[in-house]
């Protein structure tokens, strides 16, 4: 044992590394590809970094949002819109700078801090394969309106939290004046909305904007010109207590969160979903190629 000892500090010494395990930390994340692969390169970023992490990415919203405020999660990225009005209950109409400082000031109440928010603005949208919405001359949300009110009977496949949630799909038939037959609407598993629209099993699919299938489907999606949709910007919540013991956190996910946007998140989707390429490589090499492991 007196051997064994001797040689772990002599490898710690001429390492450069401490035998010590590092500051413990908790990273939350929801069960979709985008939040697993931001869960990853944070848990990543932040083992470069000397903290030892336990990833917990796999929770649905509701329950992610309630262990953070009880102290069970102490980092995990959240969606500006998401909190403004599933958490926060606020109905106000607000533009992405203003959904950021109320939510930014209404959860630090209850112990979350926001940080800075990434260019990537992850809103959910409507989506059509690209050659039906052209031959059916549909590039608005006004425009699929008027369809469904002459008749059109469209499947539209959604998950079922926006079946029901205030920011999803009654509220948004009631904003441009239309209504889904019951039977056209078509609730599913939210990854097999994707699979309904290419198969032809429904005309219309509720998608995330950042989502790689989009593209690699041949979809197209529909203008949101009456802005229904508020912000959801992807954005890092930390414990405020978490923080206020670890400052140097708000600077790693600072940078990491200042290298993103829409089209870079998409497109690491796409590498997961479309490529399946292993979410430990994307996030991996992301933080590699974009130097945000360096010291």
């Amino acid at each position: 044992m007196r051997i064994r000892a001797i040689a772990l500090a002599f490898l710690a010494f001429v390492t450069g590394t401490s035998l010590a395990a590092g500051p413990a930390v908790v990273v939350g994340g929801k069960k979709f590809t985008e939040q697993q692969l931001i869960s990853e390169m944070t848990s990543q970023l932040l083992r470069h970094n000397g903290f030892t992490v336990d990833k917990r990415s796999d929770l649905g919203s509701t329950v992610l949002r309630a262990a953070q405020e009880n102290g069970q999660v102490d980092i995990y990225w959240e969606y500006t819109g998401t909190s403004l009005i599933i958490y926060n209950k606020v109905k106000e109409r607000l533009d992405a700078r203003q959904t950021w400082e109320r939510v930014k000031q209404l959860d630090a109440a209850k112990g979350l801090t926001w940080l800075a928010p990434s260019r990537a603005n992850n809103t959910y949208a409507f989506a059509m394969r690209k050659s039906e919405a052209e031959a059916k001359g549909i590039v608005s949300m006004s425009d699929l309106a008027a369809q469904v009110n002459q008749g059109q009977h469209l499947k539209f496949a959604c998950n079922a939290e926006f079946y029901s949630r205030p920011d999803g799909l009654r509220p948004l038939q009631e904003r441009y004046g239309f209504r889904f037959e019951r039977d056209d609407v078509l609730r599913m598993d939210g990854g097999l909305t994707y699979l309904a629209l290419r198969q032809g099993q429904a005309d219309v699919s509720l998608v995330l904007s950042t989502d790689g299938r989009v593209s690699a489907f041949g979809f197209v999606i529909l203008k949101d010109d009456k802005g229904f949709f508020p912000s959801y910007a992807l954005t890092p919540v930390v414990r405020t207590a978490f923080l206020e013991q670890h400052p140097q956190v708000a600077t790693l996910l600072d940078r990491l969160a200042a290298s993103l946007d829409s089209d870079t998140i998409g497109a690491l989707n796409a590498r997961v979903d479309v490529g399946r390429e292993s979410i430990e490589k994307v996030a991996s090499e992301y933080l590699a190629s974009n130097h945000l492991l360096a010291q």
